[in-house]
């Protein structure tokens, strides 16, 4: 008598996503050197705005105060463009071939990068965040605005980093996913980052007090040192959601272009 075999039973969505995260986590430690120039880029650019740049900008001493949620952002946006490069591996080495003969969702792949990305940009983020109280950031946000902005970061970095996913995609090598990563890091200097808006010529001002970054700053930086909000956290929230759907389904048609629809 020949034994009947049943198919393998699909693993469930929840399964095979903490087993991407996982693989996408190992691989975060392995790569040593890539998690330390995300934190060791933005502390940089920070110890040089303040001393270096801080004194010519504001001689009062209070520069770090006002330079530090400019940092903090661009240290998620730099720890989020290797997502790009990270996908793009995954998507040009031949690995999600081998993934779509399994019972699971491929997609995971993605999803499992994201993941991973998230979590380690919020530990660089910490990182910077110490430094800063080292040279003399010093906030006055209670503990539920200490929440909202950690609740802000989380929201843009995670919006970016799908921004980056579906630009790994895209991405006809990891080195073409990196460059166009790259461009994207300028957005906060075009930006009230590291000057006040109105100090820049008034055709970039347009530029710089309407694009996503900007808002998102104004409103960490309103959280966590007190000045004023506005209608920030509004356009911030809205900027994030409407970017990270957006993102969200360009990844998903982007994949099932290439990788099929398993």
């Amino acid at each position: 008598m020949i034994a009947s075999t049943k198919p393998a039973k699909p693993a469930s969505m929840l399964t095979t996503n903490l087993v991407f995260i996982g693989r996408s986590l190992r691989h975060s430690l392995r790569n040593t050197e890539a998690l330390m120039m995300a934190i060791m880029l933005p502390v940089m650019l920070m110890l040089l705005f303040t001393y270096v740049f801080g004194g010519a900008i504001d001689s009062g001493g209070d520069y770090v105060n006002y330079v530090v949620p400019g940092i903090i952002l661009l240290c998620a946006g730099f720890g989020s463009s290797s997502t790009a490069v990270d996908v793009s591996n995954d998507m040009t080495n031949g690995i999600i071939d081998r993934f779509r003969t399994m019972p699971i969702k491929s997609l995971s792949v993605v999803t499992g990068h994201v993941a991973a990305s998230l979590a380690r940009n919020l530990f660089a983020t910490a990182v910077v965040i110490g430094v800063a109280l080292l040279v003399g950031f010093r906030p006055n946000a209670s503990f539920i605005e200490w929440v909202l902005a950690i609740g802000v970061i989380t929201l843009f970095i995670l919006t970016f980093t799908w921004l980056f996913a579906a630009i790994g995609l895209v991405a006809g090598s990891p080195a073409a996913a990196s460059g166009y990563g790259f461009a994207l890091l300028f957005l906060p200097y075009l930006s009230s980052a590291f000057v006040p808006t109105d100090t820049m010529p008034s055709w970039l001002q347009g530029v710089a007090n309407h694009q996503p970054i900007t808002p998102v700053i104004e409103t960490i930086r309103g959280l966590l040192t007190g000045t004023p909000l506005d209608n920030s956290a509004w356009w911030a929230v809205g900027w994030c959601l409407f970017i990270l759907t957006l993102a969200f389904v360009w990844s998903i048609f982007s994949f099932r272009k290439k990788a099929g629809r398993r």
